[in-house]
């Protein structure tokens, strides 16, 4: 088992946000504890004012909600609704929050089986409770205790399978006409808002278009964009808006501008220096030799990075974004120095075929070169057929003798003015 631990600002925006998920199928409410009646006796309006009511008490307390999210091991599919509330009380007993009022959320949206349980700070005597370190000492005593009382898998141990076997995208692309377009496009947005630290539109859109989804505001003499608006469109195979777009404000989470704008900011505090494991990814990766680009990407997937190019109209790169689906950072090439930017990283790809055009003079050559670049088309492995070509261009070993008999006699020449005695 994993806990993960949050505060914040806003106890309102973490309910909703599991309520919405509710309302969208992927989630239900599952218990709701030192409340006055059960969780299905309550409705939304009560289940929020008792938890506000509450933190009212001390106004001191800027942040004063608490999100815990419970996640288990995928193979562990036997956890019914009354064992996962019986772990949760284990839980907030083990960290302090036993005699607070929580609510419990089970959600379906993940691969693995997990529960969300929303807080606050405040007791019952408007006193606070202290969360300094508790995650590392609280939290981890629980963590162990619960493992053993209800024979989990143990976390501890996994930490690299946890970093390392992550799938960059983990919500289903969106395809307009096979899914609920605006119920798909909220699942992709709570996902991305919530997790990624981009810090502009750009950058937003980046990560977005990886799940065919694009935020749009619209050209600049359009009334969208004059009135400070913000759409958000499905994308096809070859990017193309397609379908009706949906309003930031219809959505129940109301991503708009405004929304966003605060996003930027708060991510641009976040980390001053971003793109460290980006960086240190590509240097590694050009150490071992001068790949394309194409086969760059490939390598920088592996390890959970996406490496989006922007190209112009007349198919020239002009810039690169890069998306660490590990730290969650979004970084553009230039901002991370020259070394990264599209310029520099295009020099240093090797660009074998350009080359290989160029020198190609033979039809024999030419008919290679035609060859590979259909069975390119055609997605047919080419393994081998370019180490045949840059074979062929390969020079020969040239030690400098030429045989005696091969030589050329010179002709002794009388030069004018001198003589041979």
């Amino acid at each position: 088992m994993v806990a993960v631990i949050k505060t914040g600002t806003s106890i309102r925006r973490i309910f909703h946000y599991n309520e919405n998920k509710v309302s969208q199928d992927n989630a239900l409410c599952i218990g709701a504890e030192n409340y006055p009646a059960d969780h299905d006796k309550m409705n939304v309006s009560f289940k929020i004012n008792h938890l506000l009511s509450q933190l009212e008490l001390n106004e001191n307390v800027k942040r004063g909600s608490v999100h815990i999210s419970l996640n288990f091991h995928p193979s562990e599919t036997d956890l019914d609704a009354e064992k996962l509330i019986d772990i949760a009380r284990s839980y907030m007993s083990g960290i302090g929050f036993g005699q607070q009022p929580y609510l419990v959320y089970q959600h379906f949206d993940a691969a693995h089986p997990h529960i969300h349980i929303i807080s606050i700070k405040v007791r019952p005597d408007g006193k606070r409770i202290d969360m300094q370190n508790i995650g590392r000492n609280q939290s981890e005593a629980a963590r162990i205790k619960i493992e053993n009382d209800f024979n989990l898998v143990k976390a501890q141990g996994r930490v690299k399978e946890i970093s390392y076997g992550i799938i960059p995208i983990e919500t289903t692309a969106v395809n307009y006409g096979k899914l609920q377009s605006k119920k798909a496009v909220a699942k992709v947005l709570d996902f991305v808002l919530h997790n990624y630290q981009f810090r502009s539109l750009p950058q937003l859109n980046a990560v977005l278009n990886l799940y065919n989804v694009s935020a749009d505001r619209g050209s600049e003499n359009s009334r969208i964009f004059k009135a400070g608006g913000l759409v958000y469109r499905i994308l096809d195979k070859e990017g193309n808006h397609t379908g009706v777009p949906i309003k930031a404000s219809d959505f129940y989470s109301s991503p708009t501008l405004k929304f966003l704008e605060k996003k930027f900011e708060q991510n641009k505090l976040k980390n001053q220096c971003p793109g460290l494991r980006i960086k240190n990814a590509i240097r590694n990766i050009f150490e071992d030799g001068r790949p394309a680009l194409p086969q760059l990407s490939e390598e920088l997937d592996k390890i959970g990075i996406s490496m989006v190019q922007r190209i112009s109209s007349d198919g020239r790169l002009f810039g690169l974004t890069y998306v660490d689906h590990v730290t969650k950072q979004i970084c553009n090439g230039s901002e991370l120095g020259k070394e990264f930017s599209a310029a520099a990283i295009s020099k240093k790809c090797s660009d074998s075929d350009s080359e290989i055009k160029n020198k190609a003079s033979s039809p024999q050559l030419k008919a290679l070169v035609e060859i590979k670049e259909i069975l390119e088309m055609k997605k047919i492995p080419t393994a081998g057929l370019n180490e045949i070509i840059q074979t062929l261009f390969e020079k020969e070993f040239y030690c400098g003798h030429i045989p005696k008999e091969f030589k050329r006699k010179r002709k002794n020449r009388k030069r004018k003015g001198l003589s041979n005695n």
